[in-house]
């Protein structure tokens, strides 16, 4: 099988411990491989990082094992040519799985060129997706919180949403802490003193002589919590 890459490494992560496996040319011209085990500390992840720059080797590849690939791709990357490979392309035989069998075999698939790496964004783009995916996150998490708050407030009978566009807004808060503190009075809570004076005003002034129409109608009329009526005849 043809040979591609001379001095390569193949990684088995796990979530406390990474299987390093070596192959690079002997003097006979044979190939040697290396085995050797490392904690997923830093500490280690940075002595695994030497040893493997003690063979020279040029390509480190590994398997993407959910977020435990991460802190060794970085410690990494800077000193040597780092693959992230699909768990697809690795089918390993039957009945041989183990640590040790995972790394050399990764190695194997790497220094022939049997194998393709998965795209890993730069330094900038993967802080950049970080920090985006964190914002959406907060906001979805805020749209939760007032969707929440609201469902909270409708099972007690307080239409806050009905006059008010934002739960979360400065409006909706004032209300909530006059609601907290204890106040019933429309008049005194300092949400709006300018609109609930107009209210109160409106609600409470007596209507004006000789005036026609909407205005003529009586205060219990107006103050009226009822919205619309109607009346059915009955012809019996």
């Amino acid at each position: 099988m043809e040979l591609v890459v001379e001095r390569c490494a193949g990684l088995d992560v796990h979530k406390d411990l990474v299987v390093a496996c070596v192959r690079y040319p002997g003097p006979d011209g044979v190939r040697k491989t290396e085995i050797a085990s490392f904690s997923a500390f830093t500490a280690y992840l940075l002595a695994l990082r030497d040893w493997l720059c003690s063979y020279n080797v040029t390509r480190v590849a590994m398997e993407a094992t959910g977020v435990y690939w991460k802190p060794i791709f970085y410690v990494l990357e800077d000193a040597m040519e780092c693959w992230l490979l699909n768990a697809r392309h690795m089918r390993n035989v039957p009945g041989r799985k183990t640590d040790i069998g995972d790394a050399e075999w990764i190695c194997q698939l790497t220094e022939h060129g049997l194998v393709r790496p998965s795209f890993v964004a730069p330094k900038e783009i993967r802080d950049l997706r970080e920090f985006t995916r964190y914002r959406r996150t907060l906001a979805e998490e805020r749209t939760r919180e007032a969707q929440r708050l609201d469902k909270v407030l409708q099972d007690a009978g307080v239409k806050l949403s009905s006059v008010a566009s934002d739960v979360l807004g400065a409006s909706s808060r004032a209300m909530l802490a006059a609601l907290v503190e204890g106040t019933r009075d429309p008049r005194r809570s300092p949400i709006s003193r300018r609109a609930s004076c107009a209210l109160s005003c409106r609600l409470c002034a007596p209507p004006s002589k000789g005036a026609s129409g909407p205005a003529t109608q009586s205060w219990s009329q107006r103050s009226s919590p009822i919205l619309t009526t109607s009346t059915r005849r009955s012809d019996g």
